[in-house]
């Protein structure tokens, strides 16, 4: 499998975009059935540059995550990034960790501070990291991964100094180690390029890409960002209180906006795409077929 810096180097030099697609790990025996034997099959069909699995709050996940990443790489040869976070984890444990994903073949790792199980506020973990900086810092002193790391076109929900002093970390991040961004989902492209504007004043280089989740539900969606921080505009708000009992036309409308947000970004020069699956493949084949990129 390759390094996901790789994958973005070869698009960019052939100015061809990266598509990629996130999963989360299913609760259920029937939801892993589902994932692995239905959605990821249908959106291979579109030939994505990898596809990410997510570490659950705490890593509560951890296992599942590491099965799921080795299986879309084994039964799907595909590139997995497999999501790393600081929570409950001493560097110990990190280095076991990362040897288990090393013998597993993966060779790309998302690097996070992470939240803690059942919310509330992060504290380190004694014997672990502080910032995922550190994180970063550690991974990247194995030599033998390519890393990414999130970024917050909004500033982090837990970075009261605001949106600023949130990129600056987030630039420390890069300089630790870190080869590309992803990005928090979004739904205004202006909080994207801002975002660009400053990171490319404070240095950073590498790619950055969006992250972008059509929305399927609007009950679903407003939850999720008041989790997440995110802002949803005024006009998008309206839609969605007219779409609240609609799902069906709530996906056909969050497949519109989705699509249009995501060829404005490629338009004004973003690297690709990361799209939110949200373990469903019709709305994110339908995007990436609107783009013609399929």
């Amino acid at each position: 499998m390759q390094f996901i810096r790789d994958i973005l180097a070869a698009k960019r030099a052939a100015g061809k975009p990266v598509i990629s697609f996130e999963f989360f790990p299913p609760k259920t025996p029937e939801g892993d059935r589902n994932l692995l034997e239905k959605t990821i099959p249908a959106l291979k069909t579109l030939r994505p540059d990898f596809c990410s699995v997510t570490y659950g709050a705490g890593g509560s996940t951890r296992d599942k995550t590491l099965l799921i990443a080795d299986r879309i790489q084994r039964e799907h040869g595909l590139t997995a990034l497999a999501h790393l976070t600081c929570v409950n984890h001493t560097r110990e444990q990190v280095g076991e960790l990362l040897a288990r994903i090393r013998a597993l073949g993966c060779k790309n790792i998302l690097a996070l501070r992470g939240d803690p199980p059942g919310g509330g506020e992060f504290a380190p973990t004694p014997g672990g990291f502080g910032f995922s900086s550190q994180l970063v810092r550690f991974i990247r002193e194995t030599g033998d991964f390519s890393i990414g790391v999130a970024g917050f076109p909004e500033g982090h929900i837990a970075c009261k100094a605001g949106k600023q002093q949130d990129w600056k970390h987030l630039a420390e991040k890069v300089k630790a180690g870190a080869d590309y961004v992803i990005t928090q989902l979004f739904f205004d492209n202006a909080d994207y390029f801002e975002f660009r504007d400053a990171l490319t004043k404070l240095g950073v280089t590498v790619p950055l890409v969006p992250g972008i989740v059509p929305i399927q539900s609007a009950p679903g969606i407003k939850k999720f960002t008041q989790m997440c921080g995110a802002k949803i505009p005024p006009a998008l708000a309206a839609r969605l209180d007219a779409l609240e009992h609609d799902d069906a036309a709530c996906t056909e409308f969050g497949i519109e906006y989705a699509t249009q947000q995501c060829a404005d970004l490629l338009r004004q020069g973003a690297p690709g795409i990361h799209l939110y699956s949200l373990n469903k493949a019709p709305s994110c084949l339908r995007v990436v077929r609107n783009l013609g990129l399929a």
